[in-house]
C-alpha cells in the first residue's frame, strides 16, 4: 500500500516551499476523493428524517450506497447514481434542502472525510495554491461541504428550480468532459496555468480532468483509472485513515438532534433489508472481481 504520511505526499517532498510565481490551483473531486462515499447518498437518512424521503426511497438508496462503495465507479454505475439522484429530489423545496444540509453537515459528512484529504488540502494551501471542489453532485451539498474543509471555489452541478422547488432535470451536469471544461473555464477567469496546477480523483470518468492539468494524481483508484495511472507514471494515493475530529482545525462537530441518529438505524436497518433480499449478494460478487482494484 502506498505510504500516505504528510511527508510521504508528492507535493510536500517536491513542491518548493514558496507558492510558485504563477497562479496555480489544486482540483479534487469530492465523492471517493475526499470523502469515503457519495455525498448525495450520504445525506439520504437526514432528507429521511426530516419527512422527504419514504421508506422505500430509504432502501433504494442503501443499496445505491452499496454499490457505490464496492464496486468501480464507471460511466454506467455514475448514470445510475444521477438518474436515482435526481429522481428522488423531483418536487423538493430547495429552502429547505438547504436548512437539512446545514444542520446535518457536521454529523453526516465530517466523519466520511479522509485525513489524508484534509492534510493534502493544508498542504495546497499553505503553498499558496487555490483548492477547488470539482463535483457531479449538487451544488446545495457540495457548497457546505466546501465551506467545511475551507476550500476557496467549489463547482458543482445544479438541478433547475422551478417556484422554489427542483423539477427533477439536471441544468448543469458536471461531469466527464465537463468537468474538464470546467477548470478550463476556471482557469482562463482566474488566470491559473493549468502546467502547474494538480488534480485530484478516483474514477476513469475524471480522466479528462486529470488530463487538462500538469500534475495529474489519482486517490484510492478504480481498475481502469490505476492501469491508466501506471501507464501514464502519475502517482497513485491510498486514503484510508478514518476522520480525526480534534485534529481538523477550524472545524466544530456540532450536537446533532437525535432524529438524525434514530433515522440513521432506520436507513441502516432498510439498507440491510434490501440487501437479504438478494440485491447485495450480486454487488459482494461484482466487488470480488474489482477487490484488487480498490
Amino acid at each position: 500500500m502506498t505510504d500516505t504520511s504528510p511527508a510521504s505526499y508528492p507535493q510536500a517532498r517536491s513542491a518548493p516551499a514558496t507558492a510558485p510565481t504563477r497562479r496555480s490551483a489544486a482540483f479534487f473531486d469530492l465523492d471517493k476523493t475526499v470523502i469515503a462515499k457519495s455525498s448525495v447518498l450520504a445525506f439520504s437518512r437526514a432528507f429521511f428524517a426530516e419527512g422527504l424521503l419514504d421508506r422505500r426511497w430509504v432502501i433504494k438508496s442503501g443499496y445505491a450506497q452499496l454499490r457505490f462503495r464496492l464496486m468501480a465507479a464507471d460511466q454506467k454505475q455514475v448514470e445510475h447514481l444521477r438518474q436515482h439522484a435526481t429522481e428522488m429530489c423531483r418536487g423538493w423545496n430547495v429552502a429547505h434542502v438547504r436548512a437539512v444540509v446545514a444542520e446535518a453537515l457536521h454529523e453526516v459528512v465530517h466523519p466520511l472525510v479522509f485525513d489524508e484529504a484534509a492534510e493534502l488540502i493544508a498542504t495546497h494551501r499553505a503553498r499558496g495554491d487555490d483548492v477547488i471542489l470539482v463535483s457531479a453532485s449538487g451544488r446545495e451539498m457540495v457548497e457546505p461541504i466546501g465551506g467545511m474543509l475551507g476550500v476557496d471555489h467549489v463547482v458543482a452541478s445544479e438541478m433547475t428550480v422551478v417556484n422554489g422547488h427542483y423539477t427533477g432535470e439536471l441544468e448543469v451536469y458536471l461531469y466527464g468532459p465537463a468537468k474538464a471544461a470546467a477548470v478550463s473555464e476556471l482557469a482562463e477567469d482566474r488566470g491559473y496555468d493549468l502546467a502547474t496546477c494538480y488534480a485530484y480523483s478516483d474514477s476513469i470518468t475524471d480522466l479528462p480532468m486529470l488530463e487538462a492539468v500538469g500534475h495529474p494524481f489519482v486517490v484510492n483508484p478504480d481498475r481502469r483509472l490505476r492501469r491508466r495511472a501506471i501507464d501514464e507514471g502519475w502517482p497513485v494515493l491510498d486514503f484510508v485513515r478514518p476522520t480525526s475530529h480534534s485534529s481538523r482545525p477550524g472545524s466544530q462537530r456540532r450536537r446533532t438532534p437525535s432524529r438524525y441518529r434514530t433515522a440513521a438505524v432506520a436507513g441502516a436497518v432498510c439498507a440491510g433489508l434490501a440487501v437479504a433480499g438478494g440485491m447485495g449478494t450480486h454487488a459482494l460478487r461484482r466487488y470480488g472481481q474489482h477487490a484488487g482494484a480498490v
